[in-house]
């Protein structure tokens, strides 16, 4: 049995734009379908909103993303991440992780997720990990970028 899992993320009027924003980010192919595409008249204001929203990269990446309906209400006040003595502190229930092969790769991915976005912990060699970093982007989603670390025989760090 193989199983996967897809980071979906929910979004108040922006999934299109934020779903765009990661395309180009991480390259790929963009798939949205909109509520008015799904029968919701084009006059009540959700119906060019996204219902189902998913990029696709020839790297394995993947995301989705949807508009909650304006009948769920209005959008909670924005969640914060930041660090502190060390330490990080959120109100976010979660953030995506993204791990890459190479520094190379990583600084391209934090280059384009932190235009626009707040830098948490800036991208630099971390004890478990060539490079690391944390940044809120432009949507509100922060991301934990890393390198995967190579492993001797034992299991220990390289």
């Amino acid at each position: 049995m193989a199983v996967t899992t897809t980071t979906h993320l929910n979004f108040h009027g922006d999934a299109r734009a934020a779903l765009e924003f990661y395309g180009t980010v991480f390259g790929g192919t963009v798939t949205v379908a909109t509520y008015g595409d799904f029968g919701m008249p084009a006059e009540l204001p959700d119906a060019g909103n996204v219902v189902f929203g998913r990029v696709d990269s020839g790297s394995g990446f993947r995301i989705m993303a949807y508009d909650v309906p304006s009948a769920a209400g209005t959008a909670a006040p924005a969640p914060t991440t930041r660090r502190e003595h060390g330490t990080t502190l959120t109100d976010q229930p979660f953030f995506v992780a993204v791990s890459a092969d190479t520094v190379a790769e990583v600084e391209a991915l934090w280059a384009g997720l932190s235009d626009g976005g707040t830098v948490v912990e800036p991208l630099g060699p971390a004890q478990w990990a060539p490079a690391f970093g944390m940044v809120t982007d432009r949507f509100g989603v922060t991301w934990i970028l890393d390198v995967v670390a190579a492993h001797d025989a034992a299991g220990a760090t390289a």
